[in-house]
């Protein structure tokens, strides 16, 4: 695609003759994502929708207890932190950001008031600062109030190297200021397109009163309390955490969106096997909702005909990579496991590396869950070139309300995820060359839900 096919593109989505949609599946194809096709139309001057996603509860609670299934079990609940979609999934739960993101890739307020703009002020006209207007009254789970101190902290804290975060590359080149208590400004040293990368999607604000006495060194950061307690700010205060097998929430009723959430419980339960886990949800009818189910479709064929659950897919534009530690973890330098002064045994033997890579590339099969670990240093990439995506995501047909799904291309999808209020982690499968130039036999990344009624919360809200 060239410059002057993809300004005609644009000028279509502007005489309405495309709809933003079908503009941000044509830049997915192309290789970008749906946040920078929604920033390409915002800077030709095509305003991102400002209306909220539609929620249909009517009061908040009264949905009982919602119970999740990752087999892959979150292992901590700091974002910055996470190593893989498992924990940001999780930290969800309980932390939130300023803006997540909406199906069409617009952003759509969480924790700010509204969404910067060049019309609103918001955004400066040279592309050197970003001013977001936060929400007022709202509270972290301990009654102290939120405020802007909280976002400048949270990124201080993310971007210090001794604090070794996952996060560290979002905000080691910028500057915040707390204009005021309910006034962020963020200022870049060169014009930034992506100005909404901090802060936004899976990327939790952390309450400053809570995890300063934790700055400054990799080991007191690490091992802070509220990494596996947290005091947060979203839909479900904590209640229990364990590891790799078990979390458990109850409804904030201070919570900040209105009617919301409509579960007064959650569990998140780890452990076991994919094909497990869709029994669990599909037969059995143990689980509401279970994530990342990377099973045959024979296997899950025969689930469907239970009538428990049925499969819908979506698109996504995400990708899957393999990082290997080229450090070693066995060495400590100066207390710290992994240096950079140090080298793996085995993984940076170059005969190694190929043969790891072949091997993996041969035998894996294609059906691989999306997850953006963010990149620890030093790493490097081992991930094939992916030649087909495609989101799927399973829910059951029996239940308490059957408008809660459309059908779209021929599949079907929650009414509430199309509106970017329903579960929105993407997944996806991908088709990868074997050493003698051969397809692998294709099967499908799943994501298994029994229906339970309106979502009142997005477990990465949009990511």
């Amino acid at each position: 695609m060239n410059e002057q096919e993809l300004r005609g593109l644009i000028e279509d989505v502007r005489r309405r003759r495309l709809s933003r949609r079908a503009f941000t599946r044509t830049m997915i194809a192309a290789g970008l994502t749906a946040p920078m096709a929604a920033q390409m139309l915002a800077s030709s001057g095509i305003a991102t929708p400002a209306e909220q996603p539609a929620y249909r509860s009517t009061k908040r609670g009264g949905g009982g207890e919602l119970k999740l299934l990752f087999w892959q079990g979150p292992m901590i609940l700091n974002p910055h932190f996470a190593t893989g979609i498992t924990d940001t999934d999780a930290s969800r739960i309980f932390y939130e950001p300023l803006a997540g993101y909406g199906p069409d890739g617009s952003l759509v307020p969480v924790l700010a008031a509204e969404i910067p703009s060049l019309e609103n002020g918001g955004l400066s006209e040279d592309g050197l600062s970003v001013t977001w207007k936060l929400k007022k009254g709202v509270r972290w789970h301990d009654g102290v109030p939120f405020t802007a101190a909280d976002c400048v902290f949270t990124s201080e804290y993310a971007a210090d190297p001794a604090n070794a975060t996952t996060s560290a590359n979002i905000y080691k080149d910028l500057k915040e200021v707390a204009v005021d208590d309910h006034t962020l400004r963020i200022e870049f040293a060169s014009p930034r397109p992506f100005w909404y990368e901090a802060h936004c999607g899976w990327g939790g604000i952390l309450p400053r009163h809570v995890f300063e006495p934790y700055k400054g060194s990799t080991r007191a950061a690490r091992e802070a309390p509220a990494n596996f307690a947290p005091v947060g700010i979203g839909p479900y205060v904590f209640v229990d955490f364990k590891p790799g097998d078990l979390i458990k929430g109850r409804l904030n009723p201070d919570y900040h969106m209105p009617n919301r959430p409509y579960f007064d419980t959650i569990e998140v339960k780890g452990g076991g096997d994919a094909v497990s886990a869709a029994r669990a949800v599909m037969q059995t009818g143990e689980y509401d909702f279970a994530w990342n189910v990377q099973v045959e479709d024979e296997i899950l064929k025969r689930l469907e005909a239970g009538g428990k659950g049925h499969v819908a897919i979506n698109r996504s534009g995400w990708t899957e990579p393999i990082w290997l530690n080229n450090t070693d973890p066995w060495t400590e330098v100066d207390g710290e496991r992994s240096s950079i002064r140090t080298r793996h045994p085995s993984l940076t033997d170059p005969a190694v590396r190929n043969h790891s890579t072949s091997w993996w590339i041969a035998t894996r099969s294609s059906s691989i869950s999306m997850a953006a670990p963010p990149l620890p240093s030093p790493t490097s990439s081992t991930a094939p070139r992916s030649l087909s995506r495609e989101t799927r995501t399973t829910n059951s047909t029996s239940t308490k309300r059957s408008d809660c799904w459309t059908r779209q291309d021929g599949s079907l999808v929650p009414t509430e995820y199309e509106r970017g209020t329903a579960c929105g982690s993407s997944w996806f499968s991908v088709q990868l060359p074997t050493r003698r130039g051969k397809k692998l036999k294709r099967s499908s990344s799943r994501l298994v839900r029994r229906q339970a009624s309106t979502w009142s919360f997005s477990l990465s809200s949009t990511q």
